[in-house]
């Protein structure tokens, strides 16, 4: 058993949920614990468990075309540990705008961020560093490169 810890920008192109695959296998959530050779990731200070596609069991290799795709998506808590926002920011019950520029995915009751999606629309390298504040808090346009997302929150990257 091989346990990897992905930074927070890591996108989950090689990966399965772990509760998506057991839930369709009807088998318990700890089973992968108990696979020779099963590689599997979770985020630093996450309980979520995603498991590498190429290591799953053979048993249990024909459930992988019904999991969701997880390309270009990250742990909605790992993006906002990223990028240093608020979670209350993705509630849609909260009325944030954010919404409008974040695509929000919600797979078996957990939610991510389409990290890949997000990149595109603001015209961000995909390897960047971001970091969401109030616009107040930046320093003047030639000394910090932003993106104004809403009324009162700006991107930053380097």
């Amino acid at each position: 058993m091989n346990k990897i810890t992905l930074p927070y920008n890591q996108t989950l192109e090689n990966y399965i949920l772990n509760k998506e695959l057991y839930e369709l296998a009807n088998i318990s959530q700890n089973a992968y614990k108990f696979w020779k050779n099963i590689k599997y990731a979770q985020y630093p200070n996450s309980r979520i468990v995603f498991l590498d596609k190429s290591t799953i069991a053979k048993k249990y290799e024909n459930l992988i075309s019904e999991c969701s795709n997880l390309s270009g998506l990250v742990l909605a808590s790992a993006f906002c540990s990223m990028s240093n926002l608020a979670p209350s920011h993705l509630n849609p019950n909260n009325n944030s705008n954010l919404l409008e520029i974040i695509k929000l995915v919600e797979i078996s009751g957990i939610k991510f961020i389409d990290l890949e999606d997000f990149f595109k629309k603001l015209n961000i390298p995909k390897n960047s560093h971001i970091y969401i504040e109030k616009c107040c808090y930046f320093a003047p346009e030639p000394f910090e490169k932003k993106i104004k997302l809403t009324n009162t929150l700006c991107l930053g990257y380097y």
